[in-house]
């Protein structure tokens, strides 16, 4: 802009009307920069579909492409996580594994004893239904657990992985030599006169594109390609408080316009201490959960849901460090559309 008001004081510094043409140069130059500076709404159903096209990465890595925004962890970026191990320190982010049923589970992990005896004991592990869903830590194939209008990520269609049984292409068995890469947590109760008293966000509180800014400057972090973005908002706090409450009450967490975030920064995975998706969204039925759906199927960003970060917000915190080493690797099944996991943090 100061070379262009340069240029145009050598070329009509001479003529009587100058400087109202200066000026007059000078708005629309403003206007015009402040309207490409403009993000897009979404909060609609039209703002929804018109987010599902622009930002699908649908074959950016080729059409057989069964990693998506994974494809960011280069073997650089690995070796520079690598390089934020300093102190040595190890933190879980998963919960224990649900072994009764709760308002805001629906399953859990019926464990049995098949046999004690001196040449060993051995036991039976047996959800009563699906791992998905708001209670057990783990992460979504990128393909095929979310569809809109009949197909996933990559274009994998409905009738597709119903003749197969199961995952034919963006299965988590693409992700069986793991995940390592940078970690990032965004502590959502730091932002200022969002959190409770006690230590966690209010229900249905939103967490959007411009929090998470506000988060990097709050943290002194910035979020770069190929990381892993997670989301605390307190729910295991709160739930270890006044006890388990159903969703229909509402959850913090991501509004859908953080998907403008994570194709502008290239983010690689997201995760959440529940089910990423802040409740209630404002879309209609319809769209369903919008995050889960701009993620997993236009972008190809795989999710983590219902991990557990009390542990880790306390040691960031102490540390005043917000950047880790994040991995993880899900179980090995062949058309698999998700695994039970358990993260880590390395700091």
């Amino acid at each position: 802009m100061i070379k262009c008001l340069g240029l145009f004081l050598r070329m009509f510094g001479r003529v009587k009307y100058a400087i109202p043409t200066i000026m007059a140069l000078v708005l629309a130059m403003t206007t015009v920069g402040g309207m490409a500076q403009e993000r897009p709404s979404l909060k609609t159903e039209a703002d929804f579909r018109a987010a599902m096209e622009s930002l699908s990465n649908w074959g950016r890595w080729g059409p057989d492409d069964e990693l998506g925004a994974a494809n960011f962890i280069t073997p650089e970026k690995r070796k520079a996580a690598a390089r934020l191990v300093a102190e040595g320190l190890s933190v879980s982010l998963a919960h224990d594994v649900i072994e009764e049923d709760a308002v805001d589970g629906g399953t859990f992990l019926d464990r049995q004893v098949l046999r004690v005896s001196e040449t060993g004991a051995a036991d039976r592990y047996q959800y009563t239904g699906t791992y998905h869903g708001t209670i057990h830590s783990h992460l979504d194939s990128v393909a095929c657990h979310v569809m809109f209008e009949g197909k996933g990520y990559n274009g994998v269609t409905q009738e597709s992985i119903e003749a197969a049984g199961g995952c034919p292409q963006g299965s988590i068995h693409a992700l069986r030599d793991g995940i390592f890469t940078r970690g990032i947590l965004f502590d959502a109760t730091l932002l200022p006169g969002r959190a409770t008293p006690e230590g966690w966000m209010e229900l249905g509180d939103a967490i959007t594109w411009a929090d998470l800014e506000r988060l990097e400057e709050i943290q002194g972090v910035r979020v770069s390609e190929g990381d892993v973005i997670l989301l605390y908002t307190g729910r295991w706090k709160r739930r270890a408080a006044l006890g388990a409450w159903p969703t229909s009450e509402g959850v913090s967490g991501y509004q859908a316009d953080v998907a403008y975030f994570l194709k502008e920064r290239g983010v690689s995975f997201i995760g959440h201490d529940m089910f990423n998706d802040v409740s209630p969204h404002g879309f209609p039925p319809q769209v369903g959960l919008p995050l889960h759906r701009l993620a997993l199927v236009s972008l190809g960003v795989s999710i983590f849901d219902n991990l557990d970060f009390e542990q880790l917000a306390e040691e960031a915190r102490r540390l005043n460090r917000y950047e880790f080493l994040f991995t993880t690797a899900p179980l090995r099944i062949r058309q698999g559309m998700g695994s039970p996991l358990n993260p880590i943090a390395t700091f």
